[in-house]
């Protein structure tokens, strides 16, 4: 099992191309099965999850080709005018809970659709009420049986019907679901309290270049006017946001200066704010954000809540955490959106970090110095935040189970490197 091998004290210095949003790629790979045209997408990922969701639409019957010429992102082609299996098996899509995203399209293109109850990382409740309770507003009958959501039109009807559908939460994979599936069915969809997430924008883009009539899309009234048929396109990955927010945090974590090229400062307000306050310079430019960090001696500890966009995320709250343990001052960081989301805290600690859970806060006392230790990776964004208390750590740090990082983050210990940090990855007896 691969394990990444940190020696910190480094600053960052540099430039790194951010790559396209894992949270963007998977839907609209999902996307591409409403269409029996070609179609293609630029920036995307190399990401574990890109591999399994490629893996379940080729599974399908879908055509799907990527590009390996590229050097730092991938084009990938897809057709699925042949699709004959439209199930996403549970052996499939155990490790990725994205594989509800199938739903919708299957659905609304085929009729019908048997598709696993999704997996992913443990940080909490994922449920799938709001994804089945909104297709049934549009006509579907569902059951949930022997783990699989099982789905149909009911006798006599071809296409999914528009509806008003106001889900209990924001759930920023049902807004995706019912994005797809509203653009084949019939007549007018509204969405309420939809997630508005900048990946939300990206999909309805890639949609409308298909043919979909879409409004509103990143507010939380969406608005969608069924058509009888989408038709291929060509359509490139949005930049990742939450990569973008894990580097400026690594890098105002150790010092120094760096220049992320694609990074979307408009996607990142509330980072880049708390990064300010707590006293770097963040710069937002045309094709990238520039920081620049003193790194801890100066940093002042910030405490934030998580919440849906445009709010901070709760995606960069274990990152941002891990530039509070080594900054000066206590901080209390509340986490709203998961409830098992602060399983990297007693991994910090065994770095040397002062942290106090009650619930779902943390009370942070900032420490002079973390000190290198093996550290267990829990998810995929605790993972990375171990990655930059690792970079800052003294002497050696090694993180296991970066298999949780490798869903998400394209290459990092690669960038990083470009960075000047000493990382390496390790294998086995190496280890």
């Amino acid at each position: 099992m691969d394990k990444l091998l940190i020696r910190g004290g480094r600053q960052l210095r540099g430039e790194v191309l951010i790559s396209g949003a894992k949270n963007a790629a998977l839907p609209e790979l999902c996307a591409a099965l409403l269409t029996d045209q070609p179609v293609t997408l630029h920036n995307v990922p190399r990401l574990q999850d890109v591999s399994t969701m490629l893996k379940l639409v080729r599974n399908m019957g879908v055509t799907a080709e990527r590009d390996q010429t590229g050097k730092d992102s991938g084009t990938v082609q897809l057709n699925a005018s042949d699709l004959t299996n439209p199930e996403a098996p549970y052996e499939l899509v155990k490790t990725m809970r994205a594989s509800v995203l199938a739903l919708g399209p299957l659905l609304a293109r085929f009729g019908h659709a048997k598709v696993s109850l999704p997996g992913g990382c443990a940080i909490g409740s994922r449920p799938v009420d709001q994804h089945i309770k909104g297709l049934q507003a549009m006509g579907a009958e569902i059951v949930v049986e022997h783990g699989y959501m099982v789905a149909s039109l009911p006798a006599g009807r071809t296409r999914l019907k528009g509806a008003r559908i106001l889900t209990d939460m924001v759930t920023v994979t049902g807004t995706e679901n019912f994005l797809m599936a509203a653009a084949l069915a019939e007549g007018e969809t509204l969405l309420e309290n939809a997630a508005q997430e900048p990946e939300i924008v990206d999909l309805a883009e890639m949609l409308i270049r298909m043919g979909a009539k879409i409004e509103g899309h990143g507010t939380s009234h969406i608005r969608i006017q069924g058509v009888e048929k989408l038709h291929g396109c060509e359509h490139a990955v949005v930049a990742d946001r939450i990569e973008a927010g894990t580097f400026l945090c690594a890098v105002a974590a150790t010092g120094g200066e760096a220049f992320l090229r694609h990074a979307r400062g408009d996607h990142l307000d509330a980072v880049i704010d708390k990064l300010r306050d707590a006293g770097c310079e963040v710069g937002c430019e045309k094709d990238g954000i520039r920081i620049a960090s003193q790194g801890a001696a100066q940093l002042k500890a910030q405490s934030f809540s998580t919440t849906e966009y445009p709010g901070f995320p709760t995606d960069m709250q274990a990152q941002f955490m891990a530039l509070n343990v080594i900054a000066r001052g206590a901080s209390m960081v509340t986490e709203t959106i998961f409830e098992n989301r602060f399983m990297h805290v007693n991994e910090m600690v065994r770095l040397g970090a002062t942290i106090h859970v009650e619930g779902k806060v943390a009370m942070v006392e900032g420490v002079q110095q973390l000190s290198g230790a093996t550290v267990m990776a829990t998810d995929l964004r605790a993972s990375a935040s171990l990655v930059i208390a690792g970079l800052v750590a003294e002497g050696e740090t090694l993180v296991d189970r970066i298999y949780h990082l490798d869903r998400g983050y394209d290459r990092m210990e690669a960038k990083l490197r470009g960075l000047g940090a000493d990382i390496e990855r390790v294998t086995g007896a190496a280890a």
